[in-house]
């Protein structure tokens, strides 16, 4: 069984993670995601979608797993409806900050937005006593043009799809060599499963408006 966060197999948090793994980084300190959809979902999707920190930060909370090499034993978060009221009449939020502690002592911070104007916004780090890694949002091109008049960049990619199809393509390799080798896949049920119990504290901590404690 391999559950599908892509984020594990995208050229840049497996580098990332790499380093952790390594011990080149040294121990983990803090670390930081930023993860802001262009535009928000359907009304429609929504109201079936059991919430941000269900179907948009719990990719993040798998990610800062897969970072800190540890597991997370308290989330305190904060959420507010800042991009359309709307959101809010249906339940949900629209904005949020997660911050977490770790079974390693490291710190960690994710925030969400549902609404990035400028694009698909997907940012990590890691600091640690020896160092830090940290990756930048994907471009098409790193050229930076300057002229009299100011600089230029290139645009991020609008959305998943073409930010993450070279970790679309790599998980599905790893799947079919899971199954031709028989080895253990990146992302097993229990990594699903600890997601799921880390989104549902996230929600739970920001109705009660404290930290929730996590046992496993």
């Amino acid at each position: 069984m391999q559950v599908g966060f892509n984020r594990r197999f995208d050229h840049n948090f497996h580098t990332i993670q790499k380093a952790v793994a390594s011990g080149k980084l040294g121990e983990p300190q803090i670390i930081k995601i930023s993860s802001r959809d262009p535009e928000p979902p359907s009304y429609d999707y929504i109201k079936v979608s059991g919430g941000l920190f269900n179907d948009m930060m719990i990719h993040d909370l798998d990610l800062i797993r897969f970072l800190s090499q540890s597991e997370v034993t308290e989330v305190y978060a904060k959420g507010a409806v800042l991009v359309d009221p709307e959101i809010g009449k249906l339940g949900d939020i629209d904005t949020a900050i997660v911050t977490l502690k770790f079974a390693n002592g490291a710190l960690g911070v994710i925030d969400n937005s549902r609404k990035a104007v400028y694009g698909y916004d997907q940012r990590a780090e890691v600091f640690g006593s020896k160092g830090q890694a940290f990756s930048e949002n994907d471009k098409l091109s790193n050229v930076e043009i300057d002229l009299e008049d100011g600089g230029h960049l290139d645009k991020i990619p609008y959305f998943f799809i073409e930010r993450y199809q070279q970790a679309y393509v790599a998980e599905f390799k790893e799947f079919y060599n899971c199954i031709v080798t028989d080895h253990q896949p990146l992302v097993t049920g229990l990594d699903g499963l600890r997601a799921v119990q880390l989104a549902l504290a996230c929600h739970q901590s920001l109705i009660a408006k404290s930290p929730v404690q996590l046992e496993y």
